[in-house]
């Protein structure tokens, strides 16, 4: 009885280098190697889907470029190997592009929303200023733009000694229309 490789490898053409496999032949091989190259890519890979994809691949390259040597099993292993390391590291950089690109989008989301809260606490405070006494309004801006006691009596025109108290009343009249409206 004739071996499987010596048979396909009567087919080879030495004249052009070119590998002629014939179907019958292509499925002998197939039938007999197919588990064994894709338990070889599902070792490397640990998953499945992806050996089934590899092992498909590896035979459609024996298929259509018979190696020039008998070890088709050996061949068939290398080629499994190949394209297991190539898809490892393409979705290894992928990955790592699609891992930065979240990241950079999740700074962008927390950074807009940030600012849209910011803007509406912002829109918030305007219109409960709105609606206090214009001193009161005048007085808190004043105190949380930076201005010291003295500046703050001088622009309003009040005694520096009630600067403290006013405040302490702007605040408290803050206070008690943002529990009203909020």
């Amino acid at each position: 009885m004739v071996n499987q490789t010596e048979r396909i490898s009567e087919n080879y053409n030495t004249q052009n280098q070119t590998a002629l496999v014939t179907e019958s032949d292509f499925n002998l091989v197939f039938q007999q190697n197919y588990s064994v190259i894709l338990n070889y890519a599902q070792y490397l890979l640990g998953d499945r889907d992806v050996a089934l994809d590899v092992t498909q691949e590896a035979f459609i390259r024996f298929y259509n470029n018979k190696p020039a040597h008998d070890n088709v099993v050996g061949w068939l292993k290398k080629v499994a190997a190949n394209l297991s390391y190539n898809y490892m590291r393409e979705k290894k950089v992928r990955y790592n592009k699609d891992s930065e690109i979240y990241l950079q989008m999740q700074e962008t989301i927390i950074v807009v929303e940030e600012k849209v809260i910011d803007n509406i606490e912002i829109l918030k405070v305007r219109a409960l200023l709105k609606k206090m006494k214009p001193r009161d309004r005048m007085c808190l801006l004043l105190k949380y733009s930076g201005y010291k006691y003295e500046e703050i009596a001088e622009i309003l025109n009040i005694n520096k000694n009630a600067v403290g108290t006013v405040i302490a009343r702007a605040l408290k009249s803050f206070k008690k229309i943002y529990d009203k409206e909020w």
